[in-house]
């Protein structure tokens, strides 16, 4: 290869690479929203963040399930599934619990290692049809687009995570870089996830169960 087609090819690398990331975020534009705007769906999906050290969900982490607690108040969600790996998703159901979102509306799945791995868990486990995802802004466009992917007919509400953590949210931009164009693989080629399961009725069934105050619906 000539030094020219070098560096043509060293001009043309980053576009291609950003490419997947800016498609992401164009495609999803009508799809993410605020918890005020947010259209009723059964489920809140919240995606995992993290632990701290003494085992509590990280300030990112904490932030989503904020979002998810005051979505099941509103009255907008019927139940939250709380997906992550390890404790992690013990942890979150803990930080909800404390936030006042009943026990019998709270699912674990901790088995969600990646984010194509929980929206596909959430489809073929546990039956979510219809769901906000919840998540940092950064990572929004390309958690809605991994559900529309598997199957889920899904909304997105972020967290604007810059004020409250700015280190974490430029860096949480920078990898949305080259984790959108992994996210296209799994969009293209379907991978299984790590770890699968049998469907279960669990979600279903915290979806019915009825409420202090209230509505009903279904996955």
């Amino acid at each position: 290869m000539s030094r020219k087609s070098w560096g043509l090819a060293a001009l043309l690398a980053p576009v291609l690479v950003a490419t997947p990331l800016a498609w992401f975020a164009a495609s999803t534009g009508g799809r993410r929203t605020t918890v005020e705007r947010a259209q009723a769906r059964p489920v809140a999906l919240v995606l995992g963040a993290g632990l701290r050290a003494d085992g509590r969900p990280t300030l990112l982490l904490a932030r989503r399930l904020d979002i998810a607690a005051d979505l099941y108040h509103r009255g907008t969600v019927d139940a939250v599934l709380v997906s992550g790996a390890d404790d992690e998703p013990a942890a979150m159901r803990t930080y909800l619990l404390a936030a006042g979102v009943p026990d019998a509306k709270i699912v674990c799945d901790d088995a969600g290692v990646r984010t194509w791995d929980s929206c596909v868990r959430a489809r073929e486990v546990y039956g979510v049809r219809s769901a906000i995802v919840v998540t940092q802004e950064f990572h929004l466009p390309r958690a809605v687009v991994l559900c529309a992917a598997a199957g889920i007919d899904a909304i997105g509400v972020g967290d604007a995570s810059l004020g409250a953590r700015r280190t974490a949210t430029v860096y949480g931009w920078l990898r949305e870089i080259p984790a959108a164009v992994k996210a296209l693989g799994d969009t293209i080629f379907r991978r299984p996830p790590q770890h699968g399961g049998e469907p279960t009725s669990t979600l279903a069934e915290a979806v019915r169960v009825p409420r202090a105050t209230g509505r009903s619906s279904t996955t």
